[in-house]
């Protein structure tokens, strides 16, 4: 059978038509949009940046998004999002400032206004009502600095605390990470005391070196020293985080490889769990809880492994690790500083890695807590990637815990 020309410009029209369906039908749907800290060059001075990924629904794989913007700075160190999903912060270390982006619904992040730091700023969180923005910096000094919070905006100083030991005021703190409550009831900043743990280097005080320093919050954003605090914290915490119900926090020590967990009472007092510290993997410096608060993470970075826990929600024990360290179904490339669960399905769980240039991603057993590697991991970023955050995207039902 022969066609007219006419015959078979229809049927290519025809063909060209379906398989631009069946193409749009295999299409990757973006379920979250993944923000990652690093810098344009691997030179100190470089200019900071943040890189968007869109995270498939399916296989957590990532790709490049929306265009990559300057950080604001230089040597972005931290990330923190608003609850609405609407505004995104970014420390910069290099240039002491801390800038504001407003971030659209398609992932495109645009930098707003900023503000500067009295001492290099360390880490960041929001209030979940999206009220006050806390920073802690140091040393010299060593401040928890509270900004208040308009549509995004940051605005003056609510309140400002210095990070000082009782009976060792004159001791130098090393900050290391802050965490509020999901009812925002309490702010906790980990530090330890450079003055009593120095390694290679001189220690003038018998203070213990770990510690975690707590307070209320109050009408009007005031800060006050919740009892008991500062609390121990082993030697030299680098990382901490509550869970979504406001009953439990947890604290890695980077120098004895733990997990340390604590009950909140009263609000806001901090009681060890009976039974802790947790076995990590080597130098444990960033940590999360995925959204049902079911699971911790901890991202070693001597390992270049995550360690996975079960939660007993009744007492808040971390189970030993669900995923062997070391084992390859847990192994990031190399020297993860930051990781993250997926705000949207709670599926996937995504480390930054500051000496590997690129994120590694995994996808996690619902059911278990374990991790498998998502598909054509790691990923790609620019220099000395050192924090990750993530956005859910879509119409789907975002994974929460009331608190």
């Amino acid at each position: 059978m022969k066609f007219s020309k006419l015959s078979q410009l229809f049927l290519v029209s025809i063909l060209g038509l379906v398989v631009a369906t069946l193409l749009t039908a295999c299409e990757i749907e973006t379920i979250d949009y993944v923000f990652v800290a690093n810098s344009a060059g691997s030179s100190p001075g470089s200019t900071g940046q943040i890189q968007t990924f869109d995270a498939d629904s399916e296989t957590g794989a990532l790709r490049q998004g929306a265009a990559t913007v300057s950080s604001g700075g230089i040597n972005p160190v931290a990330l923190a999002i608003t609850s609405d999903y609407a505004n995104l912060y970014v420390v910069n270390a290099g240039s002491n400032n801390v800038t504001h982006f407003a971030l659209a619904g398609n992932g495109v992040l645009t930098q707003k206004d900023a503000i500067t730091t009295g001492a290099t700023p360390v880490s960041v969180t929001v209030n979940t009502a999206g009220t006050y923005l806390y920073v802690v910096s140091g040393p010299n000094p060593s401040t928890l600095t509270e900004y208040s919070l308009s549509s995004g905006t940051i605005g003056s100083v609510a309140a400002q605390v210095p990070l000082a030991l009782p009976g060792y005021t004159s001791d130098v703190i090393i900050p290391s990470g802050v965490n509020v409550l999901a009812n925002g009831n309490a702010v906790y900043v980990a530090a330890y005391d450079q003055s009593a743990y120095n390694p290679g280097g001189a220690t003038t005080s018998t203070a213990n070196p770990g510690w975690v320093f707590g307070y209320t919050v109050g009408s009007g954003g005031a800060l006050a020293l919740s009892s008991g605090s500062p609390y121990k914290a082993g030697v030299k915490p680098s990382a901490l985080i509550s869970d979504p119900t406001n009953r439990f926090v947890y604290v890695t020590d980077f120098a004895s490889n733990e997990l340390i967990g604590y009950t909140i009472q009263g609000g806001s007092t901090l009681d060890f769990l009976i039974n802790g510290p947790f076995k990590t993997g080597n130098q444990p410096n960033s940590i999360a809880i995925d959204p049902r608060g079911i699971y911790i993470y901890v991202s070693n970075g001597l390992d270049s492994t995550v360690s996975a826990f079960v939660i007993d929600l009744t007492t808040g024990t971390p189970s030993a690790a669900v995923n062997t360290t070391g084992s390859q179904t847990n192994a990031t490339d190399t020297t993860p500083v930051s990781v993250i669960v997926d705000p949207a399905l709670g599926r996937f769980v995504y480390t930054a890695n500051q000496q590997g240039d690129d994120v590694s991603g995994f996808e996690l057993n619902a059911n278990t807590g374990a991790l498998t590697p998502t598909q054509s991991t790691p990923y790609p970023t620019g220099a000395n990637p050192a924090a990750v955050a993530a956005v859910p995207h879509g119409s789907h039902s975002i994974q929460t815990v009331s608190p």
